[in-house]
Formats: structure tokens, C-alpha cells, sequence
């Protein structure tokens, strides 16, 4: 009789604790998810994107920063964009006429911009981080 024994992996499916071994296929332990009723034999292997970058890649998509725009600034695909925020149901704010307009500056860079007074006046500004670096965008409101 095989008893099963609990084990501390996730499932890669559901992401549940509760795991059991079921067995060995090609000489590789396998287990089952009792939530999910999910087999796997490894860890799920693939390349993942660090939660920082995914969690940046959407405020720039709330912010009005195109998918494109995006993939250039962090790196990342425009298509893992869309999924994200397809995952998430992320929609933008209703159409304005303000198109934002963005920065990249070292922190010293920052410093300066905002020691400009006529930096500060006449629009909104969001500053995040990326890295090292910072990402002021800027909204117009008065021309």
C-alpha cells in the first residue's frame, strides 16, 4: 500500500500547499496537488518576471504610457504587458486631452528639476522608480 505523505511544495497550478508524493516517472519524483487533483513532477520552470518590473509596467499603462513605450523603458514585452493587465482588469482613466510626457533622470538630475520653480508649476508629476534611475511624467495643464 502506498501511503502518500504531505510534502512542502506548491502546487504550479494553484499555488496550494497541499501537496503529496504520487509515484516516480523517468526516475523523477512525482506529486499531486489535492486541491486542484494537478500532477507535476518539477518545479515549473520558465522565465519569470520579477514582481518590481510587473508592478511598474502597470502604473505606466494607468499613467497613459503606450504598451510599446513601456517595452522600451523596462524591458519587458509589450505582450506580457497586455496580460498583465488583461490578469489584473486594468483600465485606464476616461480620455483627456493631457498626454503625458516622461523622464528618465539620475537622482541628482531629479534634484535639479525640482529646484526649477517653473518646473513645478502648471502641471501634475508623478515620480517612480526604476532602479537606479527615476521616472518623472508630467502632465500639462496649462499652456
Amino acid at each position: 500500500m502506498n501511503v502518500s505523505k504531505k510534502v512542502k511544495k506548491t502546487c504550479p497550478k494553484c499555488q496550494s500547499r497541499e501537496v503529496v508524493k504520487s509515484g516516480i516517472i523517468n526516475d523523477k519524483q512525482r506529486f499531486k496537488c489535492k486541491d486542484c487533483l494537478y500532477y507535476f513532477t518539477v518545479d515549473k520552470i520558465g522565465k519569470q518576471v520579477d514582481n518590481y518590473y510587473i508592478i511598474k509596467a502597470l502604473q505606466l499603462y494607468v499613467e497613459g504610457v503606450s504598451y510599446r513605450e513601456i517595452e522600451r523603458l523596462l524591458g519587458v514585452s509589450h505582450v506580457s504587458v497586455m496580460k498583465w493587465v488583461k490578469k489584473f482588469q486594468l483600465t485606464r482613466p476616461v480620455k483627456t486631452v493631457y498626454k503625458p510626457s516622461y523622464k528618465i533622470l539620475k537622482h541628482q538630475e531629479l534634484i535639479d528639476f525640482y529646484a526649477q520653480e517653473e518646473n513645478l508649476k502648471g502641471a501634475g508629476m508623478i515620480v517612480t522608480e526604476l532602479g537606479d534611475k527615476y521616472m518623472l511624467i508630467k502632465w500639462d495643464r496649462f499652456k
